[in-house]
């Protein structure tokens, strides 16, 4: 019994959903494999330390007996006698050293920088009170991210750059630190500026003011937020310590950059707070400004750069602190120096998890000290200070093994002979200043060999993980390759690749937690997983392993043609390099020129070329198939050419990476907010609209040209008014933007206003031009020729997303069928009036044209979140993408055999012309890179307590070449005209 076509169709349909749904399985398998080797590897890599819970106390000293001489009881003293009763301090974020250093006179070779000598009152009280002011080059450990700047400062430890994540999301300190010291002493502790210190401490202050942070492109609501309350503080007596954190000379260097006039501003008006402090100051008050981090020649920060990790620290006192004047060039010290120093000058105990040296020279006593005096003082307090060290390094020791024991021991046994030094100095005064000296070169010894212990430490690499993970990574890779062969074969069963895996996974992880548990370890959720990932590999390399064995071709193995697997290969080699991590942003134009090469070569070596994707239909009625016209070698040529001139000119924006500092980057990076001058503000934004309409014209064109902007169909009609609407929309926010901070005052609260609304519009707009293109995805327009009655007719072979395989695989035949059944009368009746032509369009296009209108419209809101500049990026990355697309389709079969098939030259085109837009647009793969201003497009007021939208605003920003070339590849090409 022959079954019917129902059955069959049926039939056809459950073995597709079948298909479907392994192949659906087997990625999400896939993904799971690549997520448990990245989160081994980054178990090894990203490190953290323990957090002990212990804190310092008055009745807990550090050390045995006396501390420093002080007599028990004295009023005020708990480790030492406190020197200041009150202390402020001024934190200017992003204060660079040399902001702080005197203008240089001009020369004809160096042009005057616009942020020197901006601080002159520090410049004068340094010549006209050298006793009493100090300069200092604050050496700051990575990341330099002010979250965990902020926890150094007040805890005296090193964060790791684990924390770095947290600086969009800080938690509250657990670790014991400068603040919580304070409040256990009943210090009043006032603050006012960066909101961070809201989540750091919670409820640690006794009066505050907080003003959101992270709107980097906000220079002034912060600062002056700070100077409506500051000054009268200072005139009141309800407070101990004042801490003001100022925000504009970090957001001055993230929307201008240093280099820009208004940076010179903003350190002046600094400089005018400085001097207003200084009037203000009573004899029993210290003035600490200090600087969290520094910033790089473009205003970018977080990584260990010089510029970044290079601040300034500024200390003064109305009466005398030190016992000489101040060296030629500044004192290097590490940041972390000033939690001990603070703590010791207020008579507090240091927190209990510091390591860092205390500043001893502040501890001399001033000019009219006597030398032995001031040597003992400062001795004096170096022993506090290395009494608490050994402490903390003792019980560090004791809950964790991540110290070196050997370096360990001789630390203590180079702490011990100290104490012992200083014990015999106090009871025996002969020979006390050689004495004094020796025991405090040996305090300072321990102190910085215990830094240096820890550092070392905290910053050890675990190998072992990050091979595995590496391994784990690498075989993933490795299945994917081969399944892409075996996907190949219509009969493969992948419900068998899967079921056999999840078996062995399971059973890998119950193993490893039994011999976990068995010998007492811990058990580690990563390792689980990692364990189970491996697992569940082994049955497909086994499949491998036997394939290989019988000795079968390596073609049939290898899918990937040679020159690509070469290409490939060479790429994953080179990232074992440092050198190729730096260049990569010039290699990988460089890859992707060979690999165009390559393509064009290989289609001339083939013989002639096929059109892209044409695919000819015969007429009504007949059965006789028409061979697709041929295209010349000078076609494919012309596509490599304009390529390869595309990937040139986007070469010219790139942004040089910090470890190649004879390079420049490109000026054009930066928002239009920073162009100085009127004329080329205005010649720069004529020319981002220029690109913008050149964008919106050649998607357009392309869709004219290939007829599929005659439909009446709601998606034909957004790309007619909804595309333009979004293109004005972008070029009025762009408009806004750059002119924001030069709006009259009565329009500013209306340009704030315009500058949520205009964002939020565009995504809107896109928003709703996609759920169109969902709900009609493909559409065809059939006209009848003009010796038959008008008619119009639009064919919809199914609405919303492909409910079956055969939706994809035979859209153009479905409307073929259509287009007999819905003219097959006409054409009876039309017999006797000649022949009857029939007009189809974008039948050709039928998936290309969805794809590139979602594409279009998913990059109006991705281009928003950059500079106005990188609009030209966007337009050059169109055109790539229809060159590439038009380059890859030639000669490409329509068909494939199996449930999936790969394109190793298209996925490898891709890829590397994703990541050098991703260079392009002014991307790095390191902190400071970075572009935090996107997180306030549309929110120029902040988010408020959430995280997960601007952390999402920020992703597509930095992924927004990606996100559209992984779309691109799913682009077809060309249109067709269809005789009947």
């Amino acid at each position: 019994m022959v079954p019917g076509p129902r059955r069959r169709c049926r039939t056809s349909g459950r073995r597709s959903r079948m298909w479907k749904v392994s192949v659906l399985l087997f990625l999400a398998w896939v993904s799971f494999l690549f997520y448990a080797g990245i989160a081994l590897f980054t178990s090894g890599f990203l490190l953290t330390r323990l957090e002990l819970p212990n804190r310092s106390s008055c009745q807990e000293p550090p050390g045995p007996g006396p501390l420093s001489g002080e007599h028990p009881g004295k009023p005020g003293a708990c480790w030492i006698a406190p020197r200041f009763s009150r202390v402020v301090l001024v934190l200017i974020d992003a204060l660079r050293f040399d902001f702080a250093q005197p203008q240089r006179p001009p020369t004809s070779v160096e042009p005057p920088v616009p942020f020197l000598g901006k601080l002159g009152s520090l410049q004068r009280l340094l010549e006209t009170q050298p006793y009493h002011a100090r300069l200092y080059r604050s050496l700051v450990d990575p990341p330099t991210t002010t979250m965990q700047r902020l926890k150094a400062l007040t805890t005296g430890s090193l964060p790791t750059f684990i924390d770095a994540g947290s600086n969009f999301a800080s938690h509250a300190i657990v670790e014991d630190n400068l603040i919580r010291q304070l409040n256990d002493a009943g210090k009043r502790v006032v603050f006012m500026g960066d909101d961070t210190w809201k989540d750091l401490f919670p409820g640690a202050f006794s009066q505050a003011f907080f003003f959101s942070s992270f709107n980097v492109r906000d220079l002034h609501t912060v600062d002056h937020g700070i100077l409506e309350h500051l000054y009268p503080t200072m005139d009141s007596s309800e407070w101990d310590v004042l801490i003001a954190h100022f925000l504009g000379v970090d957001h001055c260097g993230h929307k201008h950059g240093p280099q820009h006039p208004e940076m010179a501003k903003k350190l002046s008006q600094m400089d005018q707070v400085i001097q207003g402090l200084v009037e203000r100051l009573e004899n029993d008050t210290l003035l600490v400004v200090a600087g969290d981090h520094g910033m790089t020649m473009t205003g970018d920060h977080g990584g260990d750069s010089e510029l970044e990790v290079s601040a300034a620290l500024f200390v003064y006192s109305p009466t005398a602190l030190f016992t000489s004047a101040p060296p030629e060039e500044p004192e290097v010290i590490p940041q972390i120096s000033l939690v001990p120093t603070l703590a010791l000058l207020l008579g507090l105990p240091i927190p209990f998890g510091n390591i860092g040296e205390v500043m001893a020279e502040l501890f001399s006593g001033g000019k009219d000290a006597q030398p032995l005096s001031s040597a003992l003082a400062q001795a004096s307090a170096l022993l506090i200070n290395a009494q608490q060290v050994s402490r903390f390094l003792h019980t560090y020791s004791a809950a964790t093994q991540d110290l070196h024991m050997t370096e360990l021991r001789q630390l203590q046994h180079l702490f011990s002979k100290a104490s012992a030094d200083y014990q015999r100095l106090l009871k025996d005064p002969l020979g006390t200043e050689a004495a004094l000296k020796t025991v405090t070169a040996e305090l300072q010894q321990f102190l910085r060999g215990a830094r240096a212990l820890c550092l070392e430490s905290w910053a050890r690499f675990s190998l072992v993980r990050m091979a595995g993970g590496a391994i784990l990574l690498a075989a993933a890779c490795f299945l994917c390759m081969l399944a892409s062969q075996w996907a190949t074969s219509p009969a493969f069963p992948f419900r068998s690749l899967l079921l056999v895996p999840v078996a062995w996974g399971l059973t890998g992880a119950i193993v490893s937690a039994g011999l976990l548990v068995a010998t007492g370890l811990k058990l580690d959720l990563v390792v689980l997983v990692a364990v189970a990932a491996m697992g569940s590999l082994l049955p497909s390399l086994w499949k491998a392993w036997t394939s290989w064995g019988t000795r079968k071709p390596l073609t049939t193995l290898f899918p990937i043609p040679a020159p690509i697997l070469l290409l490939l290969l060479i790429r994953l080699a080179a990232f074992f390099s440092d050198s190729f991590v730096v260049a990569e942003a010039r290699a990988t134009p460089f890859l992707l020129g060979s690999l165009i090469l390559l393509l064009v070569v290989q289609l001339h070596w083939e013989g002639p070329m096929l059109p892209p994707k044409q695919l000819t239909v015969p007429r009504l009625g007949s059965s006789t198939l028409t061979g697709p016209p041929r295209h010349s070698g000078t076609y494919a040529l012309g596509l490599g050419v304009g390529l390869l001139l595309c990937t040139r000119l986007a070469g010219l924006f790139h942004r040089c990476p910090e470890e190649t500092p004879a390079c420049h980057s490109s000026p054009w990076l930066s928002p239009l907010a920073s162009v100085v001058g009127g004329r080329a503000k205005n010649l720069w934004y004529g020319a981002c609209v220029g690109a913008l309409v050149a964008l919106l014209a050649s998607v357009r064109l392309w869709l004219r040209h290939y007829g599929n902007l005659k439909s009446p169909e709601p998606p034909v009609l957004f790309v007619r008014w909804g595309l333009p609407l979004m293109a004005l929309g972008t070029a009025a926010y762009w408009a806004l933007a750059s002119g924001a901070d030069e709006a009259p005052p009565r329009l500013r609260a209306l340009v704030s206003g315009a500058l949520a609304v205009l964002p939020r519009a565009v995504v809107g707009l896109a928003a709703s031009g996609l759920l169109l293109l969902l709900w009609r995805p493909v559409t065809v327009l059939v006209k009848a020729g003009a010796s038959a009655p008008g008619t119009r007719t639009v064919l919809t072979p199914f609405s919303g997303p492909p409910t079956s395989q055969a939706d994809l695989d035979y859209v153009v035949p479905q409307i073929y069928r259509h287009m007999q059944e819905e003219f097959r009368g006409r054409l009876e009746r039309a017999r006797s009036q000649g022949p009857l032509t029939v007009a189809a369009y974008h039948l050709g296009s039928v998936y290309s044209a969805a794809m590139v209108t979602a594409l279009t419209l998913l990059a109006f809101p991705l281009l928003l979140l950059h500079a106005e500049r990188i609009s030209l990026v966007f337009l050059l990355l169109f055109l790539q993408s229809f060159l590439l697309l038009h380059l890859l389709a030639a000669g490409s079969p329509v068909t494939t055999p199996g449930p999936f098939t790969v394109p190793w030259r298209a996925v490898s085109a891709w890829a590397l012309m994703a990541t050098q837009t991703f260079y392009s647009t002014g991307h790095q793969p390191v902190f400071p890179a970075i572009h935090w201003h996107a997180a306030f497009v549309g929110f120029p007021e902040g988010h408020g307590s959430s995280t997960w939208l601007p952390a999402l605003l920020v992703g597509a920003n930095t992924f927004a070449s990606h996100l559209l070339f992984a779309g691109s590849r799913l682009s077809t090409a060309p249109a067709l005209a269809l005789p009947v």
